[in-house]
């Protein structure tokens, strides 16, 4: 059974850093993961990827030079240090677990296991 659960988010004023987790359990560890937002009303996006063993990562063009993903493999978990936060990025932040191999893959379909997501929500 695989689990993934988000946490971190939160209410927070623009230029401010926020540090999301998603803790994974079952078949997990070998794969790569990513994180996705989604806004009301809006599609979920690809925000970052990072490979099984965490030497490579992908970030969309939006988030590049703010947002670092990260994962501590001992620890079951994966990181999205976020910085310089814009009210633009208020969404809901899930994890993904990714069986296809590519960490910068943009296309959900390529993702089978999701968490339940974590509100960001970023204030002018």
């Amino acid at each position: 059974q695989v689990q993934l659960v988000e946490s971190g988010g939160g209410l927070v004023q623009a230029g401010s850093s926020l540090r999301l987790s998603c803790t994974y359990s079952g078949r997990t560890t070998n794969y790569a993961m990513g994180w996705f937002r989604q806004a009301p009303g809006k599609e979920r996006v690809f925000v970052a990827g990072i490979s099984s063993n965490g030497g490579s990562t992908s970030y969309a063009d939006s988030v590049k030079g703010r947002f670092t993903i990260s994962r501590d493999i001992a620890k079951n978990t994966v990181y999205l240090h976020m910085n310089l936060l814009k009210p633009e990025d208020t969404a809901v932040y899930l994890c993904a677990r990714n069986p296809r191999g590519y960490y910068g893959s943009t296309d959900t379909t390529d993702y089978d296991y999701w968490g339940q997501g974590t509100q960001v929500t970023v204030s002018s």
